[in-house]
């Protein structure tokens, strides 16, 4: 059942930072090449990191100047705030990315899935635990903890499935009809693109959360077949200032109210192709 259609295709080269738009992308094992495949560690309290840790990051863009190798790291081009650039092989990348977040960090690509002690998670920034989930998930002291179960278990001692930098699962699926419901319900906030960095964006029938009902399901586009696995769980990520939208915690309460702070869906790749805009979108059992 053909459902809609691609509306936008986005690749993040560095994790946490804005990325690039794409006309068509290859989607393999671990998504689209030169996704996520660089990330900023943590030399203070260890652990690669991500803006919930340091929420300047997302102020900063990446790109690649030339089409990325299909596996591993290849150069990519940062913009900083401030309107500088830099590359991911620069002798100063470090120092540069230190001081825009205001902390000691390094950048690193790729590294094998056996080097465990460079995915494993740093200290958290507080003590009391409860506190630090509610720091990291954007909840106020009276929205409930959310619910990890559906998560993989390895993610209470990784920061990301070892030998990427994706949180869960390599492609993030959201429709255009789940952003309009949310500014609906909550007008006076922006729920731009943006701000919930998928993948694959989708022009779909039905309104409301439509792509929460197809967990578990399949969907064929372009020739790539992609597997529904869990919904996305929305951290304090979702609330930052950055490029030209504002701090707003508001979308958090939202979420948490409409959606149990979900927005999104991860997919895994069964069948490896191209995805192009205006591929249809079929819903497959």
């Amino acid at each position: 059942m053909t459902i809609g259609k691609v509306t936008g295709l986005y690749r993040y080269p560095v994790k946490s930072m804005m990325g690039e738009s794409l006309t068509e992308a290859r989607f393999g094992e671990n998504g689209i090449p030169g996704d996520r495949a660089w990330a900023v560690r943590d030399e203070e309290r260890g652990g690669i990191r991500g803006a919930k840790r340091f929420p300047e990051l997302m102020a900063c863009a990446a790109s690649y100047p030339e089409a990325p190798a299909a596996e591993g790291s290849s150069p990519a081009q940062i913009t900083l705030p401030s309107g500088d650039k830099l590359f991911t092989g620069d002798d100063n990348a470090a120092q540069r990315l230190s001081d825009v977040v205001g902390s000691p960090v390094t950048l690193w690509p790729l590294m094998p899935k056996e080097a465990l002690d460079h995915y494993r998670r740093g200290a958290p920034l507080l003590a009391d635990m409860e506190k630090e989930f509610r720091r990291v998930f954007g909840r106020t002291d009276d929205e409930p903890l959310p619910d990890l179960s559906a998560y993989p278990s390895e993610k209470m001692e990784f920061e990301s499935p070892p030998g990427t930098y994706f949180d869960a699962f390599p492609v993030l699926i959201l429709t255009e009809q789940s952003l309009s419901h949310m500014e609906k319900v909550k007008p006076d906030s922006t729920f731009a693109v943006k701000r919930f960095r998928p993948n694959i964006l989708l022009d779909v029938e039905g309104e409301g959360l439509v792509e929460a009902a197809w967990l578990g399901k399949k969907l064929q586009i372009g020739s790539v077949t992609f597997k529904l696995e869990i919904a996305c769980l929305r951290c304090v990520m979702a609330t930052h200032g950055f490029d030209d939208l504002p701090k707003d915690p508001g979308v958090m309460r939202a979420l948490v109210k409409e959606a149990g702070g979900n927005l999104g869906v991860y997919a895994s790749v069964e069948n490896p192709g191209e995805v192009s805009l205006e591929d249809p979108v079929t819903l497959l059992g």
